[in-house]
């Protein structure tokens, strides 16, 4: 096993093998992000920032130098405007989202306020990048050596895309659009003509089909000097252009643009002679009906929502966990998220044993990852997400943290409490206002389980003592022939979703004993 056992070492084994090959110095490993600065930011558009910062930490557990370059593509068009945005918005539909202003009025551009969503999260999440603006990028002159040398070779590109996806329209134009001088709109104005000896390429602003919507041109004909920034790559080279550019060496990509990295890829070895960088394909997040989760498709969650419900730690782990294969996705998902990464620490802690070291290994890995390699000393008190849920939409606001934590310590779930218990309590009463409904539990019980769950239903309906209600929780198990250490789990899976929780009948009367009967006969439906 590489590593610590992650497909984070895997893949940082397989970029290193593959430099020496090239024989490239590997004083400096860049690995690159695309950040979409058109519509908004959500947890899927996030996870290419995070599996990129996963594999920078990787290289350097094994001793090579890296730098995540966090790349935001803000001279892209606005294609449609979001929903429940300002409807002028449409007016600049076209026009590079660096140019238009913030709605919001908070920031500079519409693109830096986009930006700013998902570079908040990844600071938020301590992840260490180094932010590139495209716009800057084009009107610095970072890309136009680039930009030069895959215009001198447009029609060889253009052949490539017509033989490898059947798309002819760059065997007829550049791939290049302009910024029309006159309406200010990519997209629009078709390249036709570049002169390699002035750098220019010549355009009339004819219209384009933008989203299935035809938008037209302002007929405007004119050249630009690509040198000046006034014009962007089209997608099927620029990621090559930022390869060669800033000396990429990994990027990961979903497959939803597996065509474009194709292309890219050969643009990068053919035309810019700049070996192209390793990748890792993922798979992307399906909302629970199964469709894509996209800013297109409007059923987006930020990852500011994620953080007002769960740890930074429950985020990175969703990325991490695993690349491969397809997972929907919920904010629903976030406390199953949050108890996970308790159970993983307590595996890393010796609280939970596994037997197969090579399952221990990589749990360890994967926790060590989580936390940057920096993991804390000791593990964090492990309550229940739901419980804390439940508990918090009965404290009362004047005293919510500490009867909380009072409850907990009489529940011999704590000694007392502390910084992290205290932000996991913030964090759980965000929920409970939110979502004050309980999802239904779901529990497979076998014949002797739902008569020792059905009997537990009947003793919280007619006893009031905690004590008794204890008791009869173990007399119930041994009526019907059933380990208490067995039955107790399965009723906090289906008050908590967990294996563990509060002492049963103080945690009963808290939460009240007809609420818990009645979630207890719910799952035996």
């Amino acid at each position: 096993m590489i590593g610590r056992g992650t497909w984070l070492d895997s893949v940082a084994a397989e970029i290193i093998k593959r430099e020496k090959s090239l024989t490239r110095s590997t004083s400096l490993i860049r690995v690159e992000s695309g950040l979409g600065a058109s519509g908004i930011p959500h947890v899927g558009s996030l996870g290419d920032a995070i599996r990129s910062y996963g594999i920078k930490l990787s290289l350097e557990d094994i001793g090579y130098k890296s730098e995540l370059i966090a790349y935001s593509d803000d001279y892209d068009g606005l294609r449609n405007v979001p929903t429940g945005f300002p409807d002028w918005l449409n007016e600049f539909i076209g026009s590079p989202v660096s140019l238009i202003r913030d709605p919001f009025e908070c920031h500079k551009s519409y693109g830096e306020h986009m930006s700013s969503i998902l570079l908040d999260a990844l600071d938020k999440l301590s992840v260490s990048y180094r932010f590139q603006s495209g716009s800057e990028a084009y009107r610095g002159g970072l890309l136009s050596d680039q930009v030069v040398k895959i215009l001198e070779n447009s029609s060889k590109i253009g052949d490539y895309i017509a033989s490898q996806l059947g798309q002819t329209k760059f065997e007829k134009v550049l791939p290049y659009y302009p910024l029309c001088e006159k309406c200010q709109r990519l997209y629009v104005a078709e390249a036709y003509n570049y002169d390699t000896k002035t750098f220019k390429v010549k355009y009339r602003c004819s219209g384009a089909e933008i989203q299935r919507k035809k938008i037209e041109g302002c007929g405007h004909e004119g050249e630009t000097d690509v040198r000046k920034g006034l014009g962007k790559l089209s997608w099927k080279s620029e990621m090559a252009a930022r390869w060669a550019a800033f000396d990429i060496r990994f990027e990961a990509f979903g497959k939803d643009i597996a065509d474009s990295v194709i292309i890219n890829d050969w643009v990068s070895d053919e035309v810019l002679k700049h070996p192209h960088p390793h990748h890792a394909k993922y798979e992307m997040f399906l909302d629970k009906s199964g469709k894509k989760i996209s800013k297109s498709q409007g059923n987006v969650f930020t990852p500011q929502t994620w953080l007002r419900y769960g740890t930074p730690q429950s985020l990175i782990l969703l990325m991490f966990k695993r690349i491969s294969g397809t997972r929907s996705l919920a904010v629903e998902d976030i406390p199953t998220y949050m108890d996970e990464y308790d159970y993983i620490e307590d595996i890393y802690f010796g609280a939970k044993k596994v037997g197969n070291p090579s399952e221990l290994r990589k749990m360890k890995g994967l926790y060590e990852y989580i936390n940057s390699l920096k993991t804390p000393n000791t593990k964090s008190p492990h309550i229940p997400y739901r419980l804390l849920t439940q508990l918090a939409s009965m404290a009362p606001t004047d005293s919510q943290q500490d009867w909380i934590v009072k409850k907990l310590i009489s529940y011999r779930q704590i000694k007392d409490g502390n910084d992290k218990l205290t932000a996991k309590i913030e964090l759980a009463t965000n929920w409970s206002k939110d979502f004050p409904t309980t999802a239904k539990a779901k529990v497979n019980l076998s014949d002797k389980e739902r008569k020792v769950i059905q009997k537990i239903a009947q003793v919280l309906r007619t006893q009031s003592d905690p004590a008794v209600i204890q008791s009869e929780i173990f007399e119930a198990a041994k009526e019907n022939q059933a380990k208490p250490s067995d039955i107790f789990p399965i009723i906090y899976q289906i008050l908590l979703g967990s294996n563990r929780g509060p002492r049963l009948g103080p945690y009963s009367i808290d939460i009240g004993r007809e609420k818990v009967a009645g979630m207890l006969e719910e799952a035996l439906k």
